[in-house]
């Protein structure tokens, strides 16, 4: 990206996460923003808009019901040294007592060398015990993108044995997919984990600017927590009937104090949500940000529909504005091309080999 060091540009590519789109998308748009103009992102998932936000010097908030979603952005706000991060992690690991809650069973034995684990879990039960610091935060979300990936053939990369990167596979295929082809889990050293990553996501970081990650409902919003009205709102909701995303990242979620197997819950997601339920959801969303924003702020939004949807997504997107009825006057739908341009959200349905069609909607709130 033209105008950037390409070592400033690492830190968005902490943690792997499929709901994602590329770091120039809100650049785009953002770099028409005038000086100290706050930014939104109600749908923030890896905090993407935040950290083009950051490097433009523009003051954000970003919100997700997901807290792997939350704890990835926060480490993109934070102002913080690889030394620091390392000097901490190595503190953990170097004192107290051994961990109480180290899972087992097939998966686990399979997928972790029980050194590592422990050491996993050493630090998962003092982040679980504090993380407020800048250290902290970055630390969580350095553990949260090593926790599984790759075999690397130069030096580990990650923690776990042969498994994705962007999301955690089930433990009964895991299991089948180790045994069949005799992968035992390598000895890594967590520290030496930690310290590559830290000082290659942490070396060079723009400025920090003012804002925030919260974990939230963004229907829910109460707009006396925010100092200033937002200008831009610049967002990619959940798909419809998108429902992978807690599972998915079953063993991220684990790592932030979630049970140690898959939860299939969907209590809250609007991706979850079918036709009208789905439409009205997104409805509260436009309404409830809309309170937040200063008249002429802009909505910038990046959507689609999953290759088994019967309708398109400029169709569920302009329906959902209808709905909300709260003065958002739409300027602009464009194409923004195939899902497999680029990570964009709806990329993990390449499995099936299906590309999905995406569009950028852009609406401005009339006063």
């Amino acid at each position: 990206m033209a105008g950037f060091p390409a070592e400033m540009l690492r830190l968005n590519g902490i943690c792997p996460y499929f709901s994602m789109f590329p770091l120039d998308f809100p650049l785009a748009h953002l770099s028409q923003a005038g000086p100290g103009e706050w930014v939104l992102d109600p749908f923030c998932g890896r905090g993407t808009t935040n950290y083009a936000a950051r490097l433009l010097g523009l003051p954000s908030v970003g919100v997700d019901r997901c807290r792997v979603a939350v704890a990835i952005a926060a480490a993109k706000m934070v102002q913080v040294t690889p030394e620091e991060v390392t000097a901490l992690c190595a503190r953990i690991l170097q004192g107290g007592a051994d961990p109480v809650d180290v899972p087992t069973g097939p998966f686990w034995d399979l997928c972790y060398h029980p050194d590592t684990l422990a050491e996993m879990c050493k630090v998962r039960e003092a982040l679980l015990r504090e993380c407020v610091t800048a250290p902290q935060i970055a630390l969580r979300a350095i553990m949260l993108g090593a926790l599984h990936g790759p075999l690397q053939k130069n030096g580990a990369g990650y923690l776990s044995n042969q498994m994705p990167r962007t999301y955690a596979t089930k433990p009964n295929s895991a299991i089948n997919f180790w045994l069949k082809r005799g992968l035992k889990p390598p000895r890594v050293s967590l520290l030496e984990v930690v310290s590559r990553r830290a000082h290659r996501f942490f070396a060079t970081i723009p400025p920090r600017t003012p804002g925030w990650i919260m974990e939230d409902d963004s229907r829910r919003l109460d707009e006396h927590v925010f100092p200033e009205r937002f200008r831009w709102v610049v967002t990619s909701p959940p798909y419809m009937q998108m429902r992978n995303y807690v599972p998915d990242q079953w063993l991220r979620n684990w790592f932030l104090g979630g049970p140690p197997n898959v939860d299939y819950s969907y209590e809250g997601q609007i991706g979850q949500l079918r036709g009208d339920a789905f439409a009205a959801a997104l409805a509260e969303v436009w309404r409830a940000v809309s309170r937040l924003c200063a008249p002429g702020a802009r909505l910038v939004v990046r959507f689609g529909c999953i290759p088994s949807a019967r309708y398109s997504g400029a169709e569920v997107l302009m329906r959902t504005l209808a709905l909300a009825d709260c003065g958002w006057a739409i300027r602009e739908v464009r194409s923004a091309g195939p899902s497999t341009r680029g990570k964009r959200q709806a990329e993990q349905f390449g499995r099936a080999g299906t590309a999905v069609e995406e569009i950028d909607l852009v609406a401005q709130l009339e006063a």
